[in-house]
């Protein structure tokens, strides 16, 4: 048995997918981390014990890499940092050239960032910031189906925020835009790192205020109000949206709001 003291998480990513064993993230020895990451990098520390981080250096056996969303039952301190090292993963491959002159660029060997070999500018993994609102209407929630949910999955509403907008301008105009209804009293929530790739959701609640649900059909198949003894195939716990459903359907329900 290894002391906590001698080991380390490891993640070790490929395409955007991260190395796990028996559906867990890999405990090694820290004297086996480098034969089998490239430029290993520690990325944080969980309950005491260090998570590294580098591109697998075998990549022949490509079975064993997998979603993120395979961990979202673990601790979110844990999948958070691993939600890093897929985002460093995707800022390898997305970053490799300088966006300034256009020259090879690497991982600097001081930061988590890129560094042109040429003109030494220095760029840090991009990351798009996203809201997501679940919208109350009495005890009723709003939700919606996307195209790509092929399990018939309803969830909250979602989308990027827009440059010059603030976050609450964009819960009402994605709700708008999306279902053609307006909403009020927009509260912050709470956020969640979401590596898909390299996003940041911000989530809020919002109460209706007007207008009837016309959907936007190139964004979603579907939108409805659902009560919480009407519900239809939810997201997964360990997601943000899960965690606003049913916050919102508590909250719509307790005494208080009889």
């Amino acid at each position: 048995m290894l002391k906590n003291e001698n080991v380390a998480y490891s993640c070790e990513t490929l395409n955007g997918k991260i190395l796990l064993e028996n559906s867990k993230l890999p405990l090694r020895a820290m004297s086996d981390l480098a034969t089998k990451m490239n430029d290993i990098r520690q990325i944080g520390t969980f309950n005491g014990i260090p998570v590294y981080w580098g591109e697998a250096k075998f990549l022949d056996d490509s079975d064993v890499f997998y979603s993120l969303r395979e961990l979202l039952n673990i601790d979110s301190g844990l999948f958070n940092l691993v939600g890093r090292a897929i985002q460093l993963s995707h800022m390898l491959y997305q970053q490799h050239f300088c966006g300034r002159c256009g020259h090879e660029a690497m991982l600097c060997e001081d930061q988590l960032a890129m560094q042109c070999q040429t003109c030494k500018a220095i760029d840090y993994p991009r990351v798009s910031p996203c809201i997501i609102v679940a919208v109350r209407k009495g005890e009723k929630i709003l939700l919606a189906q996307h195209p790509r949910h092929k399990t018939g999955m309803y969830t909250v509403i979602a989308g990027f925020v827009e440059t010059g907008e603030t976050l609450e301008q964009c819960v009402a105009r994605e709700v708008l835009e999306e279902t053609g209804i307006t909403v009020t009293n927009i509260q912050y929530f709470a956020s969640q790192p979401w590596a898909f790739p390299s996003n940041l959701m911000m989530g809020f609640t919002a109460d209706y205020a007007s207008g009837d649900i016309k959907p936007d059909y190139e964004e979603l198949t579907d939108a409805i109000w659902a009560d919480a003894d009407h519900l239809p195939q939810l997201p997964p716990q360990g997601t943000i949206a899960r965690r606003l459903i049913d916050h919102t359907l508590s909250f719509s329900s307790s005494p208080c709001n009889d």
